[in-house]
């Protein structure tokens, strides 16, 4: 059996009953079950439907993300993710850029990088590079001053942790930033890189070995061992290039408003919804959500 779930945008909530049950009647589903008035519902599938790609360009058109995933197992029992542009809305090393009086360079590295065209380690050491001489304290003014959330993350957490999930978050960023992410949303662990410093400035070096797409498979596969977890057992989710792997590996890989090179190579797309949309494609509903 499988489930589909289509949602949209929280605070635009225009998802038609019409549209789900035309849809539903299409597939041969069963009936829709709502997860949220106007946002997101689901219905049951005896099989993979063949137009699956062809229905979600449609309804991308109309603001609306369609998901179909096998119904056995949906929800998971650990969350690993992405931290820049996924729980947070920025790059952090593009805010410190900024600050350093080199952002749109920096900026355009980052997005070559994220898309794949660029060797993730050789564009991390360039862009720390630029960073060199910036002031420590620099730091903690970006985290008070630049660096929002995404929506829906403290809900993700607060709902998966209170059905006993783990939680850990895996950045090619930096550990000033992650910890402070971690510690606000509730993971339980996080792992980035080290920036160096030096008499109170950046060296514009970072620690080695530098953690990009192959740290981030090795933690979901350190850390599911440790915990007595199949990789099944997992939701991932992240927007760049060195996402995939982890993506790839877990038994969810959500590709989160995502580079178009990224989403072409993951089954589920967020494109619309925030990050309640790992909850409503889990199965929960609304009302199970906690941390609102």
């Amino acid at each position: 059996m499988f489930t589909a779930t289509l949602l949209t945008l929280p605070t635009s909530a225009n998802l038609d009953p019409a549209l789900v049950d035309n849809l539903r009647n299409a597939w041969g589903g069963g009936d829709a079950v709502w997860l949220a008035p106007d946002e997101a519902a689901e219905f049951s599938l005896s099989a993979m439907p063949d137009n699956q790609w062809d229905v979600w360009a449609d309804l991308q058109k109309m603001g609306v993300d369609l998901v179909v995933l096998p119904t056995e197992g949906r929800r998971k029992k650990m969350l690993l993710a992405d931290m820049d542009s996924t729980m947070i809305q920025q790059e952090c090393i593009d805010e410190l850029a900024d600050e350093a009086g080199v952002g749109e360079r920096v900026k355009d590295i980052t997005a070559r990088a994220m898309n794949g065209e660029l060797d993730f380690d050789g564009a991390l050491t360039e862009r720390v590079g630029l960073l060199k001489g910036l002031d420590e304290s620099v730091i903690g003014k970006v985290l008070a001053e630049r660096i929002t959330f995404m929506p829906g993350g403290k809900a993700l957490l607060a709902t998966m942790k209170a059905q006993g999930a783990y939680a850990a978050l895996v950045s090619g960023g930096f550990t000033a930033f992650t910890a402070k992410v971690a510690r606000e949303l509730g993971f339980d662990e996080n792992r980035a890189n080290t920036l160096l410093t030096e008499g109170g400035k950046l060296t514009g070096d970072v620690g080695r070995p530098i953690l990009g797409r192959e740290a981030k498979v090795q933690a979901l596969k350190e850390i599911t061992e440790r915990l007595g977890l199949t990789h099944d057992d997992v939701i991932a989710v992240g927007d760049g290039a060195n996402d995939l792997g982890m993506l790839g590996l877990a038994g969810a890989g959500v590709a989160l408003h995502a580079k178009p090179s990224v989403a072409a190579e993951c089954d589920i797309r967020i494109n619309h919804g925030d990050l309640t949309a790992l909850l409503y494609i889990q199965g929960y509903a609304k009302s199970e959500f906690e941390g609102l």
